[in-house]
């Protein structure tokens, strides 16, 4: 775990804490889903550190899933593939379930290799599900085509320092933006032929603190987000990238991901052990969420808009659902060694998770972990009476 464990740490400010101020009580949180466990994926030897898994994300279409991490390597998987009818039938807590046990090898649809460890996946927008961007260990962001395994586009404009997010524009898919450890946020267009298509550049703080995350408004605003190792997010106006038109200011360590929920508001995490809502128009911070545990790692952060749920992963390798109505917790799922997955989970967490994006009232929760296992969760609303 060592690899992982020294790779995956955001970059931290020494000295610069921050005491939160008192959260106003709460109504107590109450859980309106029914999750189960529905399939678990992994090696067939016992995990190793090369299985970490970084990243997990779903394609536009919510029917493909791609993984990366420090295994140089990008998998993807049809999501009927992590679903299809149960091979293997366990009971636990006096409760039957059935839950599918699968290995990587055979679950996976498409393998591509990578020159080097990844830390980002994004999928383009316009492309079908076809074009693939990346981030990596390297410095380098990349664009794979799915289906001939090969790059397309390479821009190494970060001076070797390791890149550790990236995304693209969905008014404009050819625009993409990469945050690194260089402390800056770049724009690109592989349209534009000098300095690897570079668009703009901006460093959000005048310390070079690394830029950890960055995600552009899906919701047809103008604006992109930046998270750092300064503790602080950033908004940015696409059209002027010169100052913040927002800066958010509350978390006490790192930022680690920044999540637009709709049009009004952007969910922050960081490695104080807080997810936080903030209105953007005013850079207000609405709530804070507690309850899992992050304090030196990338642990992963997804939104799920339709359903107005939050997950994350934890360093005492649970995964937690959050409500966005409620600071608490309204679910919690341990990743416990079951039935034939015996390796050890003593120094595990989770690393990854990833809601499908589905407008109904089921939903799919994937989250990945430390040691390369893959975790298919499935929710249903309770209904009235429940």
């Amino acid at each position: 775990m060592n690899d992982f464990s020294s790779g995956f740490h955001p970059p931290a400010v020494p000295g610069h804490e921050t005491k939160l101020s008192a959260e106003e009580k709460q109504p107590a949180a109450r859980c309106e889903w029914d999750f189960s466990l529905a399939t678990v994926v992994s090696s067939t030897a016992n995990a190793t550190v090369s299985d970490t898994l970084g990243v997990i994300e779903f394609d536009p279409s919510n029917t493909i899933l791609a993984t990366g991490g420090i295994a140089r390597k990008i998998r993807i998987y049809t999501l009927n593939s992590l679903l299809r009818p149960q091979e293997e039938t366990v009971h636990f807590q006096g409760e039957h379930q059935s839950i599918a046990f699968l290995d990587h090898t055979n679950a996976c649809d498409n393998c591509i290799f990578t020159p080097a460890k990844l830390s980002s996946l994004r999928w383009k927008p316009g492309t079908g599900g076809r074009i693939l961007g990346s981030g990596d260990y390297d410095g380098v962001v990349m664009e794979y085509d799915i289906e001939t395994k090969v790059p397309i586009f390479e821009r190494d404009e970060h001076g070797g320092r390791r890149v550790w997010s990236v995304d693209y524009s969905h008014s404009d898919p050819f625009l993409g933006a990469s945050g690194s450890d260089d402390g800056t946020m770049q724009m690109w267009d592989p349209r534009c032929g000098e300095g690897g298509g570079s668009v703009a550049k901006v460093q959000p703080t005048r310390s070079r603190s690394s830029v950890c995350c960055v995600e552009f408004n899906p919701f047809g605003d103008a604006l992109i987000a930046a998270g750092c190792a300064d503790q602080k997010a950033y908004a940015y106006d696409v059209r002027k990238m010169v100052e913040p038109v927002h800066i958010f200011d509350g978390h006490t360590k790192t930022i680690t991901y920044v999540r637009f929920l709709n049009a009004q508001t952007l969910v922050s995490a960081g490695t104080d052990g807080c997810l936080k809502l903030w209105n953007i128009v005013d850079s207000r911070l609405l709530r804070t969420y507690k309850g899992h545990v992050n304090s030196r790692s990338f642990v992963g952060l997804s939104v799920w808009r339709h359903g107005g749920l939050l997950g994350c992963g934890s360093e005492n390798n649970q995964v937690f659902v959050y409500d966005t109505r409620w600071g608490e917790p309204i679910w919690v799922h341990g990743f416990e060694p079951m039935g034939r997955h015996s390796s050890d989970h003593h120094h595990a967490f989770v690393s990854s998770v990833c809601w499908r994006q589905v407008n109904e009232d089921q939903c799919t929760l994937v989250a990945g972990g430390s040691n390369g296992v893959l975790h298919v969760f499935v929710g249903k609303r309770k209904s009235d009476s429940e």
